[in-house]
């Protein structure tokens, strides 16, 4: 397995998270170094923290909910596309990129210069606007997974970004460690927590360059 990057980032206390959401808090229940018989952990978390995936129902009234993924959206064929822009992922390079439908698509941006995950929440990230949501949704990746904690961003196109992807069926991945990873062909394997009936869940998301 040494050929796999682990493009998802650690769940740890004091991680960046989106501002409101319950923080991931790690607990020690039970401690051998303070006497226990054994070790012991407990956590709270949301269901967005970290590297997650969000369902279609976490925007769309009625629509599947995170244990409904299809493996075909998490498993196979995917491309990592590097992007230019330093403040959205732009229409034009989106087009000028050829995306297919049935597609896995993964965007690496400036949010991935330096990992991100253990500094404070950037409100600058790097996202999709809603005219290129909106033309992905025309495109219907299988697959949309982006570098930093939303597909849409901080107080700016984050409900119409989410609403055109999730609308269209297309499975979406935030959170992503694109730190070291070229643009090109890899296998992806992404598995969210099998949570029943939830919007979203934090998932494990390993990449193989591939030829």
């Amino acid at each position: 397995m040494s050929d796999w990057i682990d493009i998802s980032v650690p769940l740890h206390n004091g991680m960046a998270h989106w501002p409101g959401d319950r923080p991931f808090e790690l607990t020690r229940d039970a401690d051998m170094g303070a006497g226990s018989d054994y070790n012991l952990s407990s956590f709270s978390t949301s269901a967005h923290a970290g590297t997650h995936m969000d369902a279609p129902l976490h925007f769309v009234a009625g629509a599947p909910a995170i244990d409904e993924v299809p493996f075909a959206a998490v498993i196979g064929p995917a491309r990592v596309i590097e992007v230019a822009d330093a403040r959205w992922i732009t229409l034009a390079e989106v087009q000028a990129q050829g995306i297919q439908a049935g597609e896995r698509i993964l965007f690496k941006t400036r949010n991935s210069a330096q990992p991100w995950h253990d500094r404070a929440f950037q409100e600058n990230f790097v996202a999709i606007p809603a005219d290129t949501a909106r033309y992905l949704a025309q495109v219907r990746p299988k697959l949309v997974g982006v570098d930093y904690l939303s597909v849409g961003g901080y107080e700016a196109d984050g409900p119409e970004t989410h609403r055109a992807l999730l609308g269209a069926g297309i499975w979406v991945v935030e959170g992503l460690s694109l730190y070291g990873v070229p643009a090109g062909k890899y296998e992806l394997i992404c598995l969210p927590l099998r949570m029943a009936g939830s919007e979203g869940a934090p998932a494990r998301a390993l990449l193989r360059r591939s030829a």
